[in-house]
């Protein structure tokens, strides 16, 4: 675990093991679970989770939840209180407004996270599994758009970016401290 001075922490580890307020589900648009950090939250979230979705999709998002924003649920069976879902952008070579939208899911779900009074919350690394961003890339538009986000913002929330391999968790160190020492 490496902990900046801006309250930012690195870890290596499995999401679904955290204890912060939220979690921060890389769903599809579907909210219905699948592959990567998603399916594996549903599943350790249980049924409630997928309820919960399912009544999202239908109050609404009934076309399925935009690249970019978020949404809440409980946690189910998860230590957490919530799961923040958010959809990240396909990888298709950066110039179809993918950092933007990357930077929308970060900043969406601590707008959701703030909203909920939540005082923790721990990312994985979005978009970087099966939609292809580059692992590199997407450390400097998360760190950007959350450093941006708690500067604006005068609330007291704990970011954890939770890397699943030693590799990424490399990866995101040396992006972080190139970029701010």
């Amino acid at each position: 675990m490496i902990e900046f001075s801006d309250g930012i922490t690195l870890l290596q580890g499995d999401i679904i093991r955290e204890t912060s307020d939220a979690i921060v589900n890389a769903a599809n648009s579907s909210l219905l679970g699948g592959m990567g950090v998603d399916g594996a939250i549903h599943r350790a979230g249980g049924p409630k989770v997928l309820a919960e979705c399912k009544a999202v999709r239908e109050s609404r998002y009934p076309d399925g939840l935009p690249t970019g924003e978020a949404v809440a649920t409980s946690a189910g069976n998860l230590s957490s209180k919530w799961i923040i879902h958010t959809v990240g952008p396909i990888w298709r070579g950066g110039a179809s407004g993918e950092e933007a939208l990357l930077k929308s899911c970060y900043t969406s779900a601590l707008d959701t996270a703030s909203q909920l009074g939540a005082k923790s919350i721990s990312f994985p690394a979005i978009s970087t599994g099966v939609y292809g961003y580059p692992k590199e890339r997407a450390a400097i538009a998360a760190f950007s758009a959350v450093k941006e986000w708690l500067s604006a913002h005068s609330v007291e929330l704990s970011v954890r970016f939770v890397l699943y391999s030693a590799s990424d968790m490399d990866t995101w160190s040396a992006v972080y401290k190139a970029l701010y020492g």
